[in-house]
């Protein structure tokens, strides 16, 4: 008896083939979504939003009222030194709190209610040989994102150096050498550069906050829960239709065929998603907070919205499996980790990504619950700091999945095309007793 060697199948060309190109797709893929957004976050970065603050009450110097703070802010915010990275926004204190509490901003310049007074004492002739330097204040929110942050704060930081040298060329114009020169030493070295750049966090953060990257990865938690589940549990519903066997090590357990539409199927398979995402959001909140330490509050609503996530993305996953089949699987790691990961606005701000990431970026799931998450973490669960927008695209996206997936696999049913024979599908009843 000849017997063909299992080996011989490495000789078919159409394995290699097929194989090699989904492979490749997916590194090429993998490559292109997460090096490219990443790779020049600086270079594209455009209209940052930065808040300008002037508090500075103004002084009056030779019989005339002078305010240094509204030249600066207006200098800055008119200045083309940066292009269109960054987006001043001129604000009052009070609101610059708010957004930067909001993550609205991710940085902030403040000139203080003295620097007037402050810069005009430096050209006194009554000064003392220690004058106080004024300060503008560079704000950053770690919470809005570290790379953001840091991008806002080296922008910000410049500019307040930039503008500081700039009052200090005019401050020199105006005196007088002779006045200049009865100055002492330190004002007259401070006079060209009078203001001191400090640099505080504007929206702190508890300490078991990730620098701000917990929002992220417990947002990612829950898409991978989701993801992960819906491959679990459609392999598991077919296997227990008797559509396929399930290997169990070495044994194998195929049970009696049961005749199911492609939408019994799915609705089978969506029923078990959303059951079980209530075990799993328990799970990750009790896993994060309860055993891991974060830093959290609002847990009744972090529950619940981790809850809905992971039931959203898990029958968004379903739909693509149960539309596509097999290739379903390879959407549904590109929809969910490939294109989401760098679209999110958590390691990489939206506004530092090519406009193709951006775009993405609007219905991609893993950013719309990672505002959610963050809204709830860091800014206690304002709706307008992104805890609103996470509730209305899950609900979009839930209706979308079920539009879409029991639309078109009732079609396939109307079509008449089942996914075993009609003849095969009907269980006798020998079948149905061994169930």
């Amino acid at each position: 008896m000849n017997r063909v060697h299992p080996f011989r199948v490495l000789r078919a060309k159409p394995l290699w083939i097929a194989n090699g190109v989904i492979v490749g797709v997916l590194a090429l893929l993998f490559t292109v979504f997460y090096v490219g957004a990443n790779v020049d976050p600086a270079g594209h970065l455009r209209k940052l939003p930065v808040g300008l603050v002037d508090a500075d009450k103004g002084a009056a110097a030779d019989g005339k009222r002078i305010d240094l703070g509204a030249r600066i802010t207006e200098s800055i915010e008119k200045s083309t030194a940066g292009g269109d990275k960054i987006d001043w926004k001129v604000m009052s204190e009070k609101e610059a709190k708010e957004e930067l509490g909001k993550g609205k901003l991710y940085g902030a310049l403040l000139v203080p209610a003295d620097f007037s007074s402050s810069v005009t004492a430096l050209s006194a002739t009554t000064a003392t040989a220690d004058p106080v330097r004024p300060r503008l204040t560079v704000l950053t929110n770690q919470s809005a994102g570290s790379l953001g942050s840091s991008l806002a704060r080296a922008a910000t930081t410049t500019a307040a150096e930039s503008a500081s040298l700039q009052v200090g060329k005019e401050l020199t114009a105006r005196i007088p050498p002779a006045q200049q020169a009865k100055l002492p030493a330190a004002a007259r070295v401070l006079l060209a550069d009078p203001a001191a750049v400090t640099v505080e966090d504007g929206h702190p953060l508890d300490s078991h906050s990730g620098l701000g990257l917990t929002a992220f990865y417990y947002a990612l938690v829950l898409v991978v829960c989701g993801m992960l589940a819906a491959n679990v549990i459609s392999g598991q519903v077919d296997h227990a239709l008797g559509y396929t066997h399930n290997d169990m090590g070495p044994r194998r357990v195929h049970r009696p065929l049961l005749r199911a539409t492609r939408v019994q199927t799915l609705a089978i398979a969506t029923t078990l998603m959303a059951a079980l995402s209530v075990l799993m959001g328990t799970l990750v909140l009790a896993g994060a907070v309860g055993i891991m330490g974060m830093d959290a509050s609002h847990l009744p609503l972090l529950w619940l919205y981790s809850v809905a996530a992971i039931a959203v993305c898990g029958i968004g996953a379903l739909t693509l499996l149960a539309v596509f089949g097999t290739p379903g699987m390879l959407l549904v790691t590109l929809v969910f980790i490939a294109m989401a990961v760098p679209t999110a606005g958590a390691t990489t701000p939206l506004q530092a990504l090519p406009d193709f990431y951006r775009f993405l970026a609007e219905f991609e799931p893993l950013r719309q619950i990672t505002g959610g998450v963050r809204s709830i973490l860091y800014y206690d669960a304002q709706g307008d700091a992104g805890l609103t927008r996470g509730w209305i695209m899950l609900a979009v996206g839930l209706g979308a999945a079920c539009l879409f997936g029991f639309g078109v696999t009732r079609l396939y049913d109307r079509k008449g095309l089942h996914r075993v024979p009609e003849e095969d599908a009907v269980p006798t009843k020998a079948a149905v007793a061994a169930r």
